[in-house]
């Protein structure tokens, strides 16, 4: 079995901690646990921002390990890519030129292994000298738009498992992110922040869905929308009341072990 799809119980006993430590969603009184946070015109650039006006982040501590390089795995080199992609988000809102070039040149990597490197390179590469020169500001749209531009040229070569696994990729990589921004917030109503919104959640599941069913049954695939679904029926459940530190803290390290798993293994 392996280490996604043994997930929930890698963090129970931590979870567990975390509850009983928990004592400011118990005395919160009436609470509002749909707060929205995501809307369906929000691309995954937009929700870092959003996270980033409503926490402290540190943006900068949020960099991840380099990915090693990619297999032959297509499936496996998509999600990364996506992932990367995400982590183009991240380091946007950090404003950090040299983390941006490098993970440009991550991303020609994993380009290069689908059969884009050429047609994307040119774009990749102005984009990091766009963030040498400190150009953030058009910047932003930029790599916005370069994202969708990858999606097409996917779509076009008649890959389109591959481009719904880029942007699931792109997507579970900013919910990791912002969970873990908010694992370090006290505040009972910022809290569904880390998931955005369960329709952000059904609209991934629903995206999953569309992918062929070979490449939905695939092993590797698999913890991604085992995780999926159940963060969706715990934030959708009415029943469950105030989210908890512990909520937040099991949803991040769900996503996070799905992502080590799948992007840096």
């Amino acid at each position: 079995m392996s280490t996604a799809l043994c997930v929930v119980l890698q963090i129970d006993v931590q979870a567990q901690d975390v509850e009983r430590q928990n004592s400011i969603a118990a005395s919160a009184g009436e609470f509002s646990s749909r707060v929205i946070f995501w809307t369906e015109d929000q691309t995954p650039a937009d929700f870092l921002e959003m996270a980033g006006q409503h926490t402290k982040a540190r943006w900068r501590t949020m960099y991840r390990p380099q990915p090693p390089n990619p297999t032959a795995d297509r499936t496996k080199a998509a999600f990364t890519l996506g992932s990367l992609i995400g982590e183009t988000f991240l380091i946007w809102e950090a404003g950090d030129s040299q983390q941006f070039r490098n993970n440009t040149q991550d991303i020609v990597t994993y380009c290069r292994m689908l059969g884009l490197g050429e047609k994307m390179k040119p774009r990749l590469m102005a984009q990091a000298k766009m963030a040498e020169m400190d150009e953030w500001k058009d910047l932003r749209q930029e790599i916005v738009d370069g994202h969708q531009e990858l999606i097409r040229m996917l779509r076009e070569q008649r890959d389109e498992d591959l481009a719904v696994l880029v942007d699931l990729g792109a997507w579970m990589r900013s919910l990791e992110i912002v969970s873990k921004l908010v694992v370090e917030i006290p505040d009972v109503d910022k809290r569904p922040l880390c998931i955005g919104s369960p329709a952000l959640l059904a609209e991934l599941r629903q995206d999953f869905a569309t992918l062929s069913d070979l490449t939905r049954r695939s092993l590797l695939i698999q913890p991604v929308i085992a995780v999926l679904t159940e963060l969706e029926k715990v934030w959708n459940d009415r029943n469950i009341g105030p989210p908890t530190q512990s909520m937040v803290f099991r949803t991040h390290e769900q996503l996070r072990i799905v992502m080590e798993e799948l992007t840096l293994k």
